[in-house]
C-alpha cells in the first residue's frame, strides 16, 4: 500500500529535534511520497536540504503563503520567479487568501495568489491554495483566472457541500486532512456524496493532528487516521482509498 501525502510541512522547525525518525515511522507506515508546500523564502534552503536528504520521496513547492504576504511581498514573489526559472517544482504553493489571523494585507493577498496562479499556467503547474475564513475571496480570483490551465488543489478544505462543488468546478481536488476525523469537523457529514477522484490525503504536519492526536504535533504518518476515516466513510478498504488518492495525486502533480 503507498500512500501520499499530498501537504506536509516536514522541514518545520517542530521536526528540528527529530525529523528523520518522523520519516521514518512515516515510510513504516506506507506513506512514500510527501509533497511539500513554501512558506516564504525564508524557508526555501531547508526544503532543499529535506529534498536531498529523501530525494526518492520528497517533491517540492514553491510559493507564497497568504499569512506571509507583508510589506515585501514583491521581493518574495520575484524570489518564487526565480525559483521556478533555476530548477524543477511539482506545483506552485501554498497560495491563496487567509483572513483568520489579520485583514490588512486582503488586496495584496488576492493580487499575489493571482499572480501565483498566472505563473503556474506559465509552467504548467497545479496550484495548491491556502483558504482560512475567506471562500468568497478565493473563489473571486479563481473566477477571474479560470480556463485552461488552472488546476490543482484546494487543500485543507473545511468548507461546506456546496463550496466543495464549486472548488471541483475550478478543476481543483480537495485535501482531506485531520479535519474529517474531527467531531465538529462537519466535511465527514457530506464527503461521501462527492466522488473519490476528487479526494486527495494530507496532514499539513505538523498542524492539524487528527483524533486521537488532536492538539498535538502532527506527522505523516498520522495519515493513516484520515485513511481509516475515509475508509469507514466512503465504505471501502483503506488499501482502495490509499490506491486512489495517491492515483488522483499523480493525476495533479505528474508524478
Amino acid at each position: 500500500m503507498i500512500i501520499t501525502d499530498t501537504h506536509t510541512h516536514l522541514y518545520s522547525e517542530a521536526f528540528e529535534e527529530d525529523r528523520n525518525e518522523m520519516m521514518q515511522r512515516a515510510l513504516d507506515a506506507g506513506v512514500k511520497r510527501f509533497f511539500i508546500p513554501a512558506i516564504d523564502s525564508t524557508y526555501t534552503q531547508s526544503m532543499l536540504d529535506l529534498e536531498s536528504d529523501y530525494p526518492e520521496n520528497v517533491f517540492l513547492m514553491t510559493g507564497l503563503h497568504p499569512t506571509h504576504v507583508k510589506e515585501n511581498y514583491k521581493e518574495e514573489l520575484a524570489h518564487v520567479e526565480e525559483m521556478l526559472a533555476k530548477r524543477k517544482f511539482y506545483a506552485v504553493g501554498e497560495i491563496g487568501v487567509d483572513l483568520y489571523w489579520d485583514k490588512t494585507f486582503l488586496k495584496e493577498q488576492q493580487e499575489a495568489f493571482a499572480h501565483q496562479i498566472r505563473l503556474a499556467k506559465k509552467y504548467q503547474l497545479p496550484i495548491v491554495i491556502h483558504c482560512r475564513d475567506a471562500f468568497d475571496e478565493v473563489f473571486e480570483v479563481l473566477e477571474q483566472e479560470k480556463g485552461e490551465g488552472l488546476f490543482g488543489i484546494f487543500h485543507c478544505f473545511t468548507g461546506t457541500l456546496e463550496q466543495a462543488q464549486i472548488a471541483i468546478s475550478y478543476n481543483m481536488k480537495l485535501g482531506i486532512g485531520g479535519v474529517a476525523t474531527f467531531k465538529n469537523g462537519k466535511i465527514d457529514q457530506f464527503l461521501n456524496q462527492l466522488d473519490l477522484k476528487h479526494i486527495v490525503l494530507e496532514t499539513d504536519a505538523p498542524y492539524l493532528a487528527p483524533t486521537p492526536y488532536r492538539g498535538k504535533r502532527n506527522e505523516s504518518s498520522y495519515i493513516i487516521k484520515v485513511l481509516e476515516k475515509l475508509s469507514s466513510l466512503y465504505n471501502i478498504s483503506e488499501e482502495e482509498i490509499a490506491k486512489i488518492t495517491t492515483e488522483n495525486s499523480k493525476d495533479i502533480f505528474g508524478i
